[in-house]
């Protein structure tokens, strides 16, 4: 008989959890598959960490936020946010689903237009379009919202020799109530810049005002947050109709809705506590149903939902690589993956879940990534049972951000398979590799 290692005796506090109905605490089940496809097998065949994306939860995501707002509002159109997620095979997705692209940058414009996505059909935010992405925008007719004065002087000077007029909106800042308040963006409501700026545009002649936009915020849980930003939206609006003789065609309400990702330092999971769709669709289209547009100038109504709609269709497979005992008594394990691969660690607490059976006493952990960063924090306190080197997990949730914020820095950035409705897996996105990582640099030689 194999004489057990020795560890030293501690004192460990009690923590139950939140108690179900049987006054007993939760605990997760293991998961093994992911669409019906092993675990296992897509680490045997693809590596760990592996970021894995359902096809199947991707577009019944995207359908059940269309029929919340679509079944209460008349003129209803999505445009997928690049940023959250802008892998080909995802934005491609979102496309076949009749989602428009809504980009923040050149590079991301370019992605929209390589996906086949027709210019006008594209809405070109952010603050940093250069002058040559603003003509190439106005070449295709997309939606430019403008976000400062700068950008609308620019452009104007842009269409000074052109005889085309491109359709454009504002971006809209304003208080709703939340905290902090994303002035840094737009023209502001309150202090009448927004109306300065939209009489600049119908002045110049040579733009036409067709929409306006806001986007108050991000994950954000008060649902009266977007009643109070829509009635200021259609209060513009209507002041363009009867001010200025200038009918606005679309209100644009960005995004900014939450996942049931639980924020670190949440009470409650965010299952418990996140409003559904369904409670922002409600109060966003009764604004406008009640506001005293004309049935037959009802503005169409454009969400730029990301998150909301890709975060659970996405799962982190990764690999235990060390237990240890920390000097205060607590079990840490170290992971093949981290905050460089995992960026909304820094956000959320991930629900994480073992890949195989295991023992039902479960112990409060600490995870680390394998970074040699003290930073590398994935979850500072999460119930698992113990965990050898070579087990799996399964880390929920992280459909939206980490794909395009992750970072080469110190590890490979890992692959990126989907699973297609029909169970197929997919690789949508290769490993890195020294040759991809070194592609960019030159050789220089030196001479002493």
């Amino acid at each position: 008989m194999q004489k057990l290692k020795y560890e030293r005796p501690f004192i460990k506090k009690l923590n139950a959890g939140v108690m179900n109905k049987f006054a007993t605490g939760n605990q997760s089940n293991p998961v093994t598959e992911i669409d019906g496809v092993p675990v296992k097998k897509l680490i045997t065949e693809h590596g760990s960490p592996l970021f894995v994306l359902s096809e199947k939860k991707i577009r019944r995501n995207y359908r059940a936020a269309l029929r919340a707002f679509d079944t209460r509002y008349p003129k209803v159109q999505f445009a997928w946010s690049y940023k959250t997620n802008y892998l080909n095979a995802v934005c491609n997705v979102f496309h076949q689903e009749g989602s428009w692209g809504e980009v923040v940058s050149g590079f991301e414009y370019q992605k929209a237009i390589k996906n086949g996505v027709p210019g006008n059909q594209i809405i070109f935010n952010g603050p940093g379009k250069k002058p040559e992405e603003l003509l190439l925008a106005v070449q295709n007719d997309s939606l430019i919202h403008i976000d400062h004065f700068n950008e609308l002087y620019t452009l104007i000077a842009i269409c000074a020799g052109l005889s085309q007029k491109p359709r454009v909106a504002i971006r809209v800042n304003m208080d709703t109530g939340t905290y902090p308040l994303w002035d840094r963006f737009g023209f502001n409501y309150e202090n009448g810049e927004a109306w300065s700026a939209i009489g600049k545009i119908i002045a110049s002649g040579k733009l036409q005002l067709v929409g306006l936009h806001c986007h108050i915020g991000t994950f954000i849980l008060n649902v009266s947050a977007y009643e109070k930003a829509t009635t200021k939206m259609c209060d513009l609006a209507m002041r363009c109709k009867t001010d200025l003789n200038n009918p606005i065609q679309y209100l644009d309400m960005g995004g900014g809705f939450p996942s049931t990702n639980t924020l670190k330092g949440a009470y409650l999971p965010g299952i418990d506590t996140v409003p559904s769709i369904d409670d922002f669709a409600e109060a966003i289209t009764t604004t406008i149903l009640n506001f005293g547009f004309k049935q037959t100038e009802l503005p169409l109504l454009i969400l730029e939902s990301g998150r909301l709609l890709i975060d659970d269709a996405g799962y982190l497979l990764g690999t235990v690589i060390a237990n240890k005992r920390l000097s205060d008594g607590r079990r840490a394990l170290v992971m093949d993956f981290g905050v460089n691969t995992l960026f909304t660690s820094f956000w959320y607490d991930h629900q994480v879940s073992p890949a195989q059976e295991f023992n039902p006493h479960l112990e409060p952990m600490t995870l680390y990534g394998p970074l040699c960063m003290n930073i590398d924090t994935i979850r500072e306190n999460v119930n698992l049972p113990l965990l050898n080197a070579g087990d799996q997990v399964v880390v929920h949730k992280v459909g939206a951000y980490n794909m395009t914020q992750w970072m080469q820095f110190i590890t490979y950035r890992p692959g990126v398979v989907m699973i297609a409705e029909t169970g197929r897996v997919e690789l949508i996105r290769s490993p890195e590799t020294l040759e991809y990582v070194e592609a960019m640099e030159n050789q220089v030689q030196y001479s002493k």
